[in-house]
């Protein structure tokens, strides 16, 4: 399967070096470049890609409004958005993640680690280093004027939906979430499936995010 990747960012060089990179390796290809936000949702919805490469810091609409309005648009529900940043840990990531953006790498990342996140989020898995995450969500998650969810959506969550939140918080995979609980991996992905429109996130990353903010889970014991 190629992975199909429209790069948006403003800088010119960063995207000829992704662009480089990408179509030099099997199972890739760039679609579409964007130099704005503005760009990014016009050239996604248009090519429908697997992945938009995101940076957050471009001129006009940037890259976290380009994010809103890629992930609430019906028409591009299977798109994926790769956050870029320049720092790990940075407001604009986590309102990025909880916009529905399904991870992100910071702009120095090696090239297999770029390789592998893209494969990672195509695959329709949350691309959260753990501690990074962790240490991103405490920062932000504890001010009031973060605290948006409402609590009333997670009552129904069970102990064992509970527990299964908690090591997807963790950034365990369906695979070793099964493994630590000694159930099917079938069987974690249901639970992870059911944890997600019970909560009302759009993907996995997103499910982590609101985890945090209804309480579910604490960012300082995870």
């Amino acid at each position: 399967m190629t992975i199909r990747v429209v790069l948006a960012d403003d800088q010119v060089l960063v995207r000829a070096g992704f662009r480089v990179l990408l179509e030099t390796e099997d199972g890739f290809e760039v679609c579409a470049e964007a130099g704005d936000g503005e760009q990014a949702v016009a050239v996604a919805v248009e090519y429908q890609p697997d992945i938009v490469v995101m940076d957050i810091r471009m001129p006009g609409v940037d890259g976290l409004e380009a994010t809103r309005r890629i992930t609430a648009n019906p028409e591009l529900t299977g798109v994926k958005v790769l956050v870029l940043t320049t720092f790990d840990v940075d407001e604009y990531v986590y309102e990025a993640l909880r916009a529905g953006a399904s991870g992100f790498l910071l702009k120095d990342t090696d090239p297999v680690e770029l390789l592998r996140a893209l494969k990672v989020v195509a695959a329709g898995e949350a691309l959260l280093a753990p501690t990074v995450t962790r240490r991103l969500i405490a920062e932000f998650v504890d001010r009031p004027e973060n605290r948006r969810i409402d609590v009333s959506a997670v009552r129904e969550i069970t102990d064992r939906e509970r527990e299964v939140l908690g090591l997807v918080a963790g950034g365990m995979s369906n695979d070793e979430i099964a493994a630590h609980l000694v159930i099917s991996t079938a069987t974690a992905r249901t639970h992870v499936s059911r944890i997600m429109t019970k909560i009302g996130a759009r993907d996995r990353a997103q499910l982590v995010v609101l985890a945090y903010e209804s309480g579910l889970v604490s960012p300082r014991r995870t």
